[in-house]
């Protein structure tokens, strides 16, 4: 792989999601700043393009081990399971980590006030994101599979409820933006995450906890901003044109 510092840094994670890690050691958003090139990512961290171009063509030159190429996934199997994986989860972890969190906080407050403002930006985004993911299942992930299912069947004909997919993907990008600086705020409010010395288990199993679900979010996000959405835009631009 031909990796430069003119590389589109989502591009490059949805070609080898391996390359995701080398960006999350360096502190870089491949989710919901990936539209940036290599060079712009590390100017604005004040990093070594070129060093980290190394470790990324180190990463690539690898055996892959398995890793799953979704870019090469159809994209209604790509909605699908985004849908049954990843929004899943979300629902299943805020039932899960909203009890730990309000715990916490009640208990370690007084000498951790920082912990009430992180149960309160994580039930920011436990609604905003629910009311997200429904948007995606009602709205935008039916009309990606109908424009699958025309392509199959020859059909050039597809009207889109919302006037172009760019429409309902501008928004879902905005409300992705938002999350992302959600989660930065609680990762520096929680020192990434490490539970200070006067942690109980409860105290460090919900940093445990929250650090896993920041994670799925990233590839769940990634695998929407990089993949599914500037491909979908593509193929609602090959029937406008046929």
């Amino acid at each position: 792989m031909n990796i430069t510092k003119e590389t589109i840094v989502g591009d490059l994670v949805a070609q080898d999601y391996r390359t995701a890690s080398v960006f999350k050691q360096s502190g870089i958003d491949f989710c919901c700043n990936g539209n940036r090139s290599v060079e712009e990512a590390c100017e604005k961290k004040k990093i070594d393009s070129a060093a980290l171009i190394a470790k990324l063509e180190e990463v690539t030159r690898q055996s892959n081990g398995g890793s799953v190429d979704y870019n090469a996934w159809p994209l209604d199997l790509l909605a699908d399971y985004i849908e049954k994986k990843h929004h899943r989860y979300v629902d299943a972890k805020i039932l899960e980590i909203t009890p730990f969190l309000q715990k916490v906080a009640r208990v370690h407050g007084d000498r951790h006030p920082e912990l009430r403002e992180v149960e309160q930006l994580f039930q920011e985004s436990a609604g905003e994101l629910t009311v997200h993911m429904k948007k995606e299942e009602l709205m935008l992930f039916p009309y990606i599979r109908k424009m699958v299912k025309a392509q199959h069947e020859n059909n050039t004909s597809v009207q889109a409820p919302f006037g172009t997919v760019q429409n309902p993907i501008r928004m879902m990008m905005h409300e992705h933006d938002t999350e992302g600086e959600r989660f930065r705020k609680i990762a520096s409010l929680t020192n990434n995450y490490t539970p200070p010395a006067d942690a109980c288990n409860t105290y460090r199993v919900t940093f445990s906890l929250l650090k896993e679900y920041e994670e799925d979010l990233h590839l769940h996000i990634h695998l929407e901003n990089n993949i599914l959405f500037p491909k979908s835009i593509a193929m609602e631009e090959q029937f406008t044109t046929a």
